[in-house]
């Protein structure tokens, strides 16, 4: 070119140098390149436009990995982003090795990067060389100090071997990857697999307990704990000619054998082997010995927790009986479920006690006990084997349910203080039901514990409120009423602790309404029951289904399911759905208390009926009735609700009853009178009602159609 000539195109320039320009926007996912570029890449020399899918499947897939991180370095640093590449054919061979050189830039609308940049042909180093795979990039560097920040973060989070295992094997190494990994580990003085990927299941077996004097690049590891690195086929042939013919099977060019060593004692070794030859520069040798040290804490780590979780998971689940023998007329089933986090043992626990004057198996009657010890360590589960002992021996004694709860809060309150810590003192909760199976009657005594619930025969789901004390030693001298109650063929009753209902953030309620959302859409067995509701509260579902609360709180969880036998959906060879579900509850003279509990009960019952207005209007009138009962009379009231389904839909009766002789009347009540207005109530809101004279007593009534 002469002085004073116009200078060449820049394309011209470029292809007389062999360099190829290629433009790649991430928002639309094309690469467009040039002539030079295209024929860089292995297509045909001319300009064309491909997908991020086509231009992926002509690059190394570890250097397609290295790209991105080296773009986003080179944005936030305002950067070149420089990197080698290597081209790939169809059949998976590298047909040649380039440079690629962009500039690019971050639209934080779009969200997406845009490069513009060269490529250019250099000559690759010859493998086992240490000038082999040598980074051309600044950032490499920092890329790999990147990868080993997550690798670290990534094996500090797996709780056990095979997670750690699996972690191990997902590492993408910058610039160089493994394609196969072994984990050796030493039982005496022999060699073991611990885990291994990239094999196939079975081609373990000759290095299974292998003597660490064989001739065997991991033996010698553990050894000398000095690792070995194996750039080429001849290299292992040369220093482990007797092996090597188990190596030569799995078609590898390059091994590296590193120590596992935690607090100066070599445990094991790691093998990472290699497709195609690696050099192992000194910058690839830190990265490996580095993973090979975060590898070895890992798995100390995993290993001391999952000796403490069989341990713990043993000490609890012998401490949990046996449901015993088939009980005619009625099914048992329960779980046990340990929390996620910490030890695995703590204070919840459930029993069946066979109760005196025959077996269950042959109709004799039994308790089921369930409760939670406070805390969750070793000796909140020492405290609650102590006290399930005590409960089983105080039932074996023929003790009501009443006097089963004193005495174990006696013993509990004697037990529970900590001699090198008197301030450290437990409590438990605990709920005792006695069983009839001839007569479903359960006579319950609660100490600070979860109501029962019971899913009635047509499905709908109640909480059976229950008399009841302050927790298992908080007051020795304390009294646990005992409360009656029924279960009709075909109902259930579930007891649980509230890890069933508080985990996943919930709280009392919310997790209620979730429970029993479970309860009432289940239509199969009560094994498959008591699986669904496990695996909604504790089950992966419950991560993306959180409750409010922001502490998510954890918690195991105990339960209790029992079923009668009969018409429900939940018993054996069950008919058609029954149309009636029914609760009945007892108000005392000495309990006006209870009366509150009686609307409650009232509005589960009631809890999908189609006018709220009815509701409060059927809550308002068992108030005034059971309050008349109370005030009116020297006798004790008997509440019976029921809601039935016909033709013309379904309907509510409301009954209260008692033994006293005078009927009720109407009266006219002055402006200023505070009573009189029971019977004019009903009048205003029912549809029908009535009083109806009995042998003993009497009982008044009413009726409410469902209104859409």
């Amino acid at each position: 070119m002469r002085t004073g000539e116009p200078l060449p195109a820049v394309g011209e320039v470029l292809a007389a140098l062999a360099t190829g320009v290629w433009h790649w926007d991430t928002s639309t996912g094309l690469v467009t390149v040039d002539a030079e570029a295209a024929r860089l890449l292995g297509l045909p020399a001319e300009g064309t436009v491909l997908t991020e899918a086509q231009t992926r499947a002509r690059l190394h897939p570890v250097d397609w990995n290295e790209i991105t991180g080296v773009v986003q370095l080179a944005v936030a640093e305002g950067t070149l982003a420089e990197v080698r590449i290597r081209i790939m054919d169809e059949h998976g061979r590298i047909i040649r090795v380039v440079r690629s050189r962009s500039k690019p830039s971050f639209d934080p609308l779009k969200k997406a990067y845009e490069l513009i940049g060269t490529l250019q042909e250099v000559t690759e180093p010859a493998p086992g060389t240490s000038a082999g795979r040598t980074a051309v990039t600044g950032d490499w560097r920092r890329s790999r100090e990147a990868f080993l920040l997550d690798a670290g973060r990534a094996l500090a989070e797996a709780r056990s071997t095979e997670e750690v295992l699996r972690v191990a094997a997902g590492l993408s190494m910058p610039g160089f990857s493994p394609d196969g990994l072994a984990v050796f580990g030493v039982e005496g003085d022999r060699l073991t697999i611990i885990g291994h990927h990239g094999q196939r299941p079975g081609d373990e077996m000759p290095f299974l307990h292998m003597p660490l004097e064989t001739d065997y690049p991991a033996a010698e590891v553990v050894r000398t704990g000095r690792a070995v690195y194996l750039s080429s086929v001849e290299q292992y042939k040369q220093r482990y000619p007797l092996t090597w013919p188990l190596a030569q099977q799995f078609g590898r060019h390059s091994w590296a054998f590193l120590p596992l060593t935690v607090a100066g004692r070599t445990m094991g070794a790691w093998m990472a082997a290699f497709a195609y030859p690696v050099a192992f520069t000194p910058d690839e040798r830190s990265v490996l010995t580095t993973v090979a040290r975060m590898l070895a804490q890992a798995l100390s780590r995993a290993g001391a927790a999952e000796t403490q979780r069989e341990l713990t998971d043993g000490l609890q689940r012998s401490m949990l009986p046996r449901l015993g023998p088939e009980i005619p007329g009625m099914t048992l089933a329960a779980r046990y479920i340990p929390t996620g986090g910490g030890l695995q043992v703590g204070g919840d626990w459930y029993d069946m006690i066979p109760l005196p004057g025959g077996s269950p198996s042959d109709g004799g009657r039994f308790a089921l006990v369930i409760g939670d010890v406070q805390g969750h360590d070793v000796r909140a589960a020492g405290l609650m084997g102590q006290l399930r002992i005590a409960l089983r021996a105080y039932a074996a004694e023929g003790h009501r349910p009443d006097a089963v709860l004193s005495r174990a809060s006696r013993f509990f309150a004697a037990i529970a203080p900590s001699d090198d810590d008197p301030s450290d003192l437990r409590f438990a909760t605990c709920l005792y039901v006695e069983v009839d199976p001839a007569t479903g009657v359960l006579e319950a005594a609660r100490a600070g514990h979860l109501d029962p619930a019971i899913r009635l025969a047509d499905g709908t789901v109640i909480l059976r409120a229950t008399a009841g004390g302050p927790p298992l030693g908080v007051d020795p001298d304390s009294d646990y009423p005992t409360t009656r109650l029924l279960l009709e063929p075909g109902e259930a009753m579930m007891l649980c602790t509230d890890g069933l209902l508080e985990t996943g953030g919930h709280d009392l309620d919310t997790g209620w309404q979730r429970v029993r959302r479970i309860l009432e859409g289940h239509d199969a067995g009560l094994e498959e029951l008591a699986d669904s509701l496990v695996q909604a509260v504790h089950g992966p579902s419950s991560h993306h289904t959180t409750g409010r609360l922001s502490d998510r709180r954890e918690d195991d969880i105990a339960l209790l399911l029992l079923c009668r036998h009969g018409a429900g959906r939940l018993g054996p060879a069950a008919p058609a759905r029954p149309r009636t579900r029914r609760t009945m509850l007892t108000v005392a003279q000495a309990e006006p208390e209870r009366i509150a509990v009686a609307r409650q009960q009232l509005r589960e019952l009631l809890h999908d009926w189609a006018s709220a207005d009815q509701v409060d209007s059927a809550v308002l009138l068992v108030s005034e009735m059971l309050t008349n009962v109370l005030v009116h009379t020297d006798t004790d009231a008997l509440l019976v609700a029921e809601v039935s389904s016909g033709p013309a839909g379904r309907r509510m009766r409301i009954e209260v009853s008692d033994t006293g002789d005078d009927l009720p009347h109407k009266r006219r009540p002055g402006e200023m009178a505070s009573s009189g207005r029971g019977l004019l109530l009903i009048e205003l809101l029912a549809d029908t009602w009535g009083v109806s004279p009995r042998g003993e007593g009497k009982s008044i009534w009413f009726e409410l159609c469902e209104q859409e």
